[in-house]
């Protein structure tokens, strides 16, 4: 297993995990309200859930849908980071939001040029 592959489901299974747990818990709720973007809440999700699929799917099966999965997700967490920025959250609490936009920046990277 290539450090790639595994970057790709980290990746996948992570999203996976944060989509479910916004239907399960009330956590990921209550950030979306700290943010002011409850209205924007499930609509974020329900992206990083296909995002999440995206990756999985496109990594066996279809390339693009990789690359469209993996800019995505990218660009939803530096969307992510401007809005732990504008709040003034610690690099602490933002790190998570940097890692995932580094990592799926990697593997968009990776998508462009068939899997290093």
């Amino acid at each position: 297993m290539t450090l790639y592959t595994v970057c790709v489901f980290l990746s996948g299974g992570s999203f996976l995990g944060y989509g479910i747990s916004y239907f399960t818990g009330s956590h990921m709720k209550s950030e979306f309200k700290r943010f002011k973007l409850e209205k924007l809440g499930l609509l974020t999700i329900v992206l990083e859930l296909l995002g999440a699929i995206g990756l999985m799917i496109g990594f066996w099966f279809y390339n693009p849908l990789l690359i469209v999965s993996s800019g995505g997700l990218a660009l939803l967490m530096l969307m992510g980071l401007i809005v732990r920025l504008k709040l003034k959250d610690s690099l602490w609490i933002s790190l998570p939001a940097l890692f995932y936009m580094v990592l799926n920046t990697y593997v968009l990277y990776g998508a462009v040029l068939k899997h290093p």
